[in-house]
């Protein structure tokens, strides 16, 4: 594994479902420390090709180190919804399988320089890219409050989404939200008392949204699965590993309009738009870690993996 810290989830599944050509062409969309492609280059033959993709710095360097131990994979610096580009540039029109992992790694939670948890102290900044973007400091400046609750309780799921939305504001009005522990703080004492020792901290589902607005990480989504959708060749297959239900509903809703056939309204008496479906299921029920796997990474107890296949040809 490039980095023992960092432990790769649903390994068996994700790699025994995605890499049925052993031959192939194949994209890690999400590389991070390169922990699914070298499972994925050890289950490839000699002629097999992998391309990883990246928007953390931190994660190029581990795969420019890879790209010294095996000539069969080579990494690209861009977000996941660059991956057309990024084939194209290694002269791929289609591919045998494409792989995503979204959300955080280990190793970025760890970096307390990046925001991304309230574990440690660090500056409010949580972006995947220090040179994309703005932190998440500079966009609270410029939100409003009933923006903010659409974010946390969109992204996050949080019930108490206006109590903690508008406590981060206010607080950052008095000049005093700096780091990730006061806005922690901040969730903490928003939340009811009776709610604030549960299973869950009251700053996960807030820190969750707030990263994932702040990396644009849902449109993300959208753009690079219904591109992995077009660039598969037939009878490839896309594997999409998710943490939190939002990510899991949109990666459904997106390869479900492939799945089916026919748009048209329900009310229409016959099908006028002539779609026809693209792709079909392999594994529609997410498949989730065993108990053993939890016990041994407890990361893994959100994790949910869907997989679908490139069909031959619209029918």
């Amino acid at each position: 594994m490039a980095n023992p810290a960092h432990i790769s989830v649903l390994a068996a599944p994700y790699i025994e479902a995605l890499c049925a050509n052993k031959d192939g062409r194949y994209i890690d969309a999400t590389f991070g420390r390169g922990g699914h492609t070298r499972l994925m280059l050890n289950k490839l033959s000699e002629n097999a090709k992998v391309l990883g993709l990246d928007r953390d710095p931190d994660a190029i360097i581990a795969g420019q180190a890879l790209m010294k131990e095996d000539i069969r994979f080579v990494v690209a610096y861009t977000d996941f919804a660059g991956i057309q580009a990024a084939a194209e540039q290694q002269g791929w029109s289609a591919v045998d399988g494409i792989g995503f992992d979204l959300g955080v790694s280990s190793p970025q939670l760890d970096q307390a320089e990046r925001g991304f948890s309230f574990m440690q102290e660090g500056p409010l900044d949580m972006r995947m890219d220090f040179d994309a973007g703005q932190p998440l400091m500079k966009k609270l400046e410029r939100i409003s409050e009933s923006e903010l609750t659409k974010i946390i309780r969109e992204y996050g799921g949080e019930k108490f989404a206006g109590r903690i939305a508008r406590s981060i504001l206010e607080r950052l009005r008095e000049g005093k939200l700096n780091t990730t522990r006061d806005l922690e703080d901040v969730c903490f004492h928003a939340t009811p008392k009776k709610m604030r020792h549960g299973h869950i901290h009251p700053a996960t589902r807030t820190f969750q949204a707030l990263r994932i607005w702040v990396n644009d990480e849902m449109n993300q989504i959208d753009e690079a699965i219904t591109m992995a959708m077009k660039l598969l060749k037939a009878g490839g297959r896309l594997a999409v590993i998710s943490f939190h239900s939002g990510e899991d509903r949109r990666v459904r809703d997106l390869i479900e309009k492939q799945v089916h056939g026919c748009l048209c309204p329900r009310e229409f008496p016959m099908c006028v738009c002539g779609f026809k479906p693209t792709m079909r299921w392999v594994q529609k029920k997410p498949v989730r870690a065993s108990e053993a796997e939890i016990e041994a990474n407890p990361r893994s107890r959100s994790a949910m993996l869907r997989v679908a296949e490139k069909l031959a040809e619209p029918c």
